[in-house]
């Protein structure tokens, strides 16, 4: 059986992904400072608070020694707390940068090991707030720009060893945007994606043959304003 670490894998796209691998016959491992809304049969949580990068390392290597292999990563876990630069208090500042973008780095990093040993597939999870800035989000841009440049890298260092995939999605529906200001929430009229498909393409990913990698997909919904 093959085995998957989804760090953010308690909600949102991270769930998806979780539900779907577990379907397909996966045994998925979640890294997540909360535990699952719905739990599935099969999946092991691990609490980490992302925001610890080394915690992040320590608990994926845990993740490793308790599964016994890891043929794969998601790295799904973003937050963002949306503001004007001089607003945003830097600590919140500095949390989003490190959860979307360090974490991402370590959570890899601890995993590579096992992930040459298995040539597994890292698929890391950007935005399209990665390629395209707005106004009052420059640490989840700082960060998602930092993604589609890590895993670039990563892919270009890992040839022929590691898989590597960047996943872009646009907005989804999911509860990426509760608890903010009403002017930073989706409108009624904004076109989200269901993070099911976004988790369809994760595991189109996972599930290249041997020799095959897909190096970049962007998934969004048909009039998704963010992109291109």
């Amino acid at each position: 059986m093959k085995v998957v670490l989804v760090s953010g894998g308690s909600s949102g796209l991270g769930a998806s992904v979780v539900e779907a691998a577990a379907k397909e016959g996966w045994r998925p491992f979640i890294l997540d400072r909360r535990p699952p809304a719905a739990p599935v049969d099969g999946v092991t949580w691990v609490e980490c608070d992302l925001a610890d990068t080394g915690a992040a390392e320590d608990a994926t290597r845990r993740i490793v020694d308790e599964a016994g292999r890891l043929d794969a990563v998601v790295t799904a876990a973003g937050v963002d707390v949306p503001g004007r630069l001089a607003d945003v208090p830097a600590e919140v500042w500095e949390r989003t940068v490190t959860i979307d973008l360090l974490a991402t780095a370590a959570v890899v990093r601890a995993a590579l090991p096992s992930l040459e040993r298995a040539h597994g597939t890292v698929v890391t999870v950007a935005s399209t707030l990665g390629f395209k800035a707005v106004s009052d989000a420059t640490a989840y841009c700082a960060a998602k720009f930092g993604v589609v440049g890590f895993t670039r890298a990563l892919a270009a260092e890992l040839a022929g060893t590691v898989g590597v995939t960047l996943l872009v999605p646009g907005g989804m529906r999911t509860p990426f945007f509760d608890g903010r200001d009403e002017q930073y929430k989706p409108g009624p009229d904004a076109q989200l994606n269901d993070p099911a498909n976004v988790a369809a393409a994760a595991m189109f990913a996972l599930n290249q043959p041997p020799g095959s990698a897909v190096r970049e997909i962007v998934v969004c919904a048909e009039q998704e304003s963010s992109y291109p």
